[in-house]
């Protein structure tokens, strides 16, 4: 149940808490905090928002113009698992002080404008998604960059790589093979009581856990699957999921990351979106037609489909994403829908029952900004079903090997950040109806971004020796 500002100061006075920390997530997706005494948050806090220096975040206000507000959302809070005083986390909107507006760059105002468009579009009144971010748990990580040279070492007792090493308890021989983490049971699966920590502190938080397991990656790929819910509330939840498992991980002495594809020679870690869309009170994706869909769930696909090169940028936001997009490591980088198969980059689960009928798009990754993710996804999934854009046939063969000319027929997610950001930067109309993105606020989207594929373009790699360095 949602709690109100008054909810809120009782907790505070009811756990004794120390400091409420507000919180809000950057453009990139990382969450930011600033901390408060307990004392100094009274009701004015919530009417009137905490005043910082907007400048400083990347991607946001030019330092003339640097003044926001931050204000907190009291269904938003909930106590810190970590802290050592006790403190209360609440999530924030950033307000632009002159109009007390969301601030058109906040990622979290851009969801809020994307659910009331969805209102006011007529098409439905609720989005429901239900993400799925995959991890890598490691021992711990070293990596170098400099002028000399650059270097990445990954440390995993339980990695493939590691069955030679010498430790001082003994080698045990046990780990996953290279794709053979899915998903035998301890001692091979040697992270089972870390997500279980990982689970029970979601729930002491309000994240109800419906799943937890290895995944098919040696050297610790993991997933926590959490209930679904609308479409601002579990952006919210996907940012306390990554917030726990960094944690949790971080008291085990162990190192967690949500990038893609930080292995090479094994499955990357995606993020499989599940989406539907209500309107009073009924599941308006349950139909008659292929696997249990209605014509409006296969014109949401659509949409998706006609808009997935300039979602990439979104939805698959670094440069890393794309060794993830590659065939044959059970990523989705063939835009075309199946019931059954996992190749096709949105799936159609099998499901019991009508309400719980949905779609899964399987490109996104987990270093997507939850809050632009589900809303571009959601918006192109709208353009798809005012304009009735169909899909097409289902794709019910394996799209990893089909015969050339077959193969040519079907359109791919892309392969690089820089053709995402020019597919954005041509094909953007549809985010900005209603005012949700705003081409200001894609603008400099593209631009920070770009800044990353720059850095990287210009970086000299390892493998440009191993093949050039004699020629």
């Amino acid at each position: 149940m949602a709690k109100t500002a008054n909810d809120v100061l009782q907790m505070i006075k009811d756990h004794d808490v120390k400091f409420v920390d507000f919180r809000f997530t950057d453009t990139r997706g990382k969450e930011q905090h600033v901390g408060v005494p307990a004392k100094y948050v009274g009701m004015d806090k919530f009417e009137e928002g905490h005043a910082f220096d907007g400048s400083s975040i990347a991607g946001w206000k030019g330092i003339q113009a640097s003044d926001m507000l931050l204000m907190p959302d009291p269904a938003a809070a909930y106590l810190d698992p970590f802290t050592e005083d006790v403190t209360l986390n609440i999530t924030c909107d950033v307000i632009e002080p002159t109009d007390g507006k969301g601030y058109d760059r906040d990622p979290r105002s851009i969801a809020k404008r994307a659910e009331a468009y969805l209102q006011s579009s007529g098409l439905g009144d609720t989005a429901y998604f239900g993400p799925e971010p995959e991890f890598f748990i490691f021992d711990s990580v070293n990596w170098k960059i400099d002028m000399s040279g650059c270097s990445v070492k990954i440390n995993s007792e339980e990695a493939a790589w590691s069955s030679d090493e010498k430790y001082d308890s003994g080698n045990t021989g046990h780990r996953p093979a290279v794709k053979g983490g899915y998903f035998p049971v301890p001692p091979v699966d040697s992270l089972n009581d870390i997500r279980a920590a990982m689970c029970l502190a979601l729930e002491d938080i309000g994240i109800e856990v419906e799943v937890h397991h290895h995944e098919v990656a040696t050297a610790g790929q993991c997933e926590i699957g959490t209930k679904f819910d609308t479409l601002v509330r579990r952006a919210d939840q996907t940012q306390y999921l990554k917030y726990v498992v960094h944690n949790v991980a971080h008291q085990h002495g162990k190192t967690a990351t949500f990038m893609p594809k930080p292995i090479v020679g094994d499955n990357g870690s995606g993020m499989h979106v599940h989406q539907s869309i209500w309107k009073d009170g009924k599941n308006l994706f349950a139909g008659n037609g292929y696997a249990g869909l209605s014509d409006t769930a296969l014109y949401y696909i659509g949409g998706i489909i006609k808009h997935a090169k300039a979602l990439n940028a979104i939805t698959n936001p670094g440069t890393n994403s794309y060794k993830r997009l590659v065939p044959h490591y059970e990523a989705p980088t063939k835009l075309a829908y199946s019931a059954k198969n996992r190749s096709a980059s949105i799936r159609i689960p099998h499901v019991a029952s009508d309400k719980a009928r949905r779609i899964e798009t399987r490109f996104p990754d987990p270093t997507a900004n939850p809050y632009l993710c589900f809303a571009a996804l959601m918006m192109a999934g709208l353009d798809g079903i005012a304009n009735k854009i169909h899909p097409g046939d289902p794709a019910d063969k394996n799209l990893y090997d089909l015969p050339p000319e077959e193969d040519a027929l079907i359109p791919t997610v892309c392969s690089s950040l820089d053709e995402a950001l020019s597919a954005l930067d041509k094909d953007r109309e549809f985010l900005t109806r209603g005012g949700v993105f705003s081409n200001d606020f894609i603008d400099a989207y593209i631009t920070l971004k770009m800044d990353e594929v720059t850095r990287l373009r210009m970086t000299t790699h390892p493998v440009e020796f191993e093949m050039y360095y004699s020629i």
